[in-house]
């Protein structure tokens, strides 16, 4: 019976690291499009953000930090397809004490090369219109037209003034090649298509004091699964029906850009706190110029200067798209996690549950304010799971790095709260089924677990919660099989032609 109740504690604990998470309204789809600014610039916006132990056989010393971009890409997006912007920067902050304020940084900064290949029409030398003159193999082709290349930094301390490093590859370079996206069948014809092509775009690298380890940055399927349309439609669906094949994955046919660090815990987390945050982010210059007439040539177009000014931010999923009211998500986009603070009022006093309640009045929406519950979940962790010893208040995505992986296999979606201590709120994986867990979790399945005694002190109790114990879904689930078994575990993005 004491084993009973300590494994009904543990699982109490990690729904409350999901509470903020509150995908309960009619505008869900991960951090997709969230902002008005971002709507301008989908280069920038960033719409998915994932750390875990690596799973894969031989590297559970390892946590993957996947960062993914531009979102809901059709594969038939040529004939520039879905390039990184080159003016932009996008960085990876890690918090190894609490205080949430970055310790590393990895900011990576592209370049777009244009080989200027041409054909002699009629006598004459012409540029060709396309990205690819011809079918594509190995790194850097010369049937390449244009070459992507980035390049990473570890910054040590604060992400402007502290000690920056060029990190390189095994043979000293220090600039890696992206892999064009996915043009097509016949483009990548060759033994294993384009994911051999892909796959020598994975780059080992080596970090000063603490080893080598992995990067990989080019187009992948978006790994994100929801039923969107039906959600955006007043969340046009049955939310008690089945929880898999209930509805379809409005996001199956699209790509996404990731830019995916593979890392040793020892780069990371300190001796004094396994407990990790991290956040992604993308700035962009202060100043644009648009040029009347452009020079020939690639990014000819604007002159950027300035102060780099953050104009995307995701950590923990879902948070500005179904928290941040509409007239703040912008500044929540350019903010910092030592500033978050500012946004209480939308973790305390949660409007989504309420709109839930609006179009399906028989889900009463919990009624304990403040919601002192989802401070502790969303702002400092959960004790004992992945709060860090000394935790200033502040959303990120953080993980326990000394709670071992779980194998492919024997995963579970719905992470911790089904007994998968290292899957979401500790981290988040691929596969994790951040929709259902977090419409539960918002409508009270904190307050009907905790019980009448409130045993873990969360604010609340099952009167709380006239709807806490429904199994809520929107239907749609995949299993970590769906996902590669190893670096960079996304799948391989659909081909133009489909």
């Amino acid at each position: 019976m004491r084993q009973v109740q300590k494994k009904s504690l543990w699982t109490l604990a990690v729904l409350a690291g999901a509470a903020l998470a509150a995908l309960s309204g009619p505008a869900v789809a991960s951090s997709h499009r969230e902002a008005p600014f971002l709507t301008n610039s989908p280069k920038v916006d960033g719409t998915d953000f994932y750390m875990f132990r690596s799973y894969a056989p031989g590297r559970s010393g390892f946590v993957t930090m996947i960062a993914n971009f531009i979102p809901f890409q059709d594969p038939q997006g040529g004939p520039n397809f879905y390039q990184f912007d080159q003016n932009a920067l996008y960085e990876i902050h890690v918090d190894n004490n609490g205080d949430a304020k970055e310790d590393i940084t990895f900011q990576i900064r592209f370049k777009n090369t244009s080989k200027r290949t041409a054909l002699t029409i009629g006598g004459k030398q012409v540029l060709i219109p396309l990205i690819n003159s011809s079918t594509i193999s190995g790194v850097n082709p010369a049937s390449l037209n244009v070459r992507e290349t980035y390049t990473i930094d570890m910054v040590k301390g604060d992400r402007r003034s502290g000690t920056r490093t060029r990190l390189a590859a095994a043979n000293g370079a220090t600039e890696f090649d992206k892999p064009v996206d996915n043009i097509g069948d016949k483009v990548f014809g060759g033994t294993g298509g384009y994911e051999t092509y892909a796959n020598q775009h994975i780059y080992d690298i080596n970090v000063p004091g603490c080893g080598t380890g992995r990067v990989f940055v080019g187009q992948r399927k978006e790994p994100f699964y929801i039923a969107v349309g039906k959600i955006f439609d007043l969340f046009n669906l049955n939310p008690l029906g089945a929880e898999s094949g209930g509805n379809k994955n409005d996001l199956e046919n699209k790509n996404v850009s990731s830019i995916a660090l593979e890392l040793p815990v020892g780069c990371l987390a300190t001796a004094a706190d396994p407990v990790i945050g991290a956040y992604a982010t993308a700035s962009m210059r202060q100043a644009r110029l648009i040029n009347p007439i452009p020079a020939s040539g690639i990014n000819n177009a604007v002159k950027e200067g300035g102060a780099w000014t953050q104009v995307s931010r995701v950590g923990m999923p879902l948070v500005n798209e179904v928290i941040i009211g509409m007239d703040d998500k912008d500044r929540f986009n350019a903010s910092k996690p030592r500033d978050d603070a500012q946004w209480a009022n939308y973790v305390t006093n949660p409007v989504l549950p309420a709109v839930v309640e609006t179009l399906f009045p028989s889900a009463k929406a919990p009624t304990n304010f403040p919601r002192t519950d989802l401070v502790t979940a969303f702002l400092k962790g959960l004790p004992g799971v992945n709060q860090p010893k000394n935790v200033v208040a502040s959303e990120m995505l953080r993980l326990n790095t000394s709670i071992e992986p779980t194998a492919q296999a024997s995963q579970n979606v719905l992470g911790v709260a089904a007994g998968d201590n290292a899957g979401f709120p500790n981290g988040r994986r691929p596969a994790d089924d951040i929709v259902d867990v977090s419409l539960r979790v918002a409508m009270g399945a904190l307050c009907v677990l905790t019980g009448a005694n409130d045993a873990l002190g969360v604010g609340c109790k099952p009167s709380d919660a006239p709807a806490g114990g429904l199994p809520l879904t929107d239907g749609v689930r995949k299993d970590a099989n769906s996902f590669k078994a190893a670096f960079p575990y996304l799948n391989t993005p659909l081909p133009g032609n489909q």
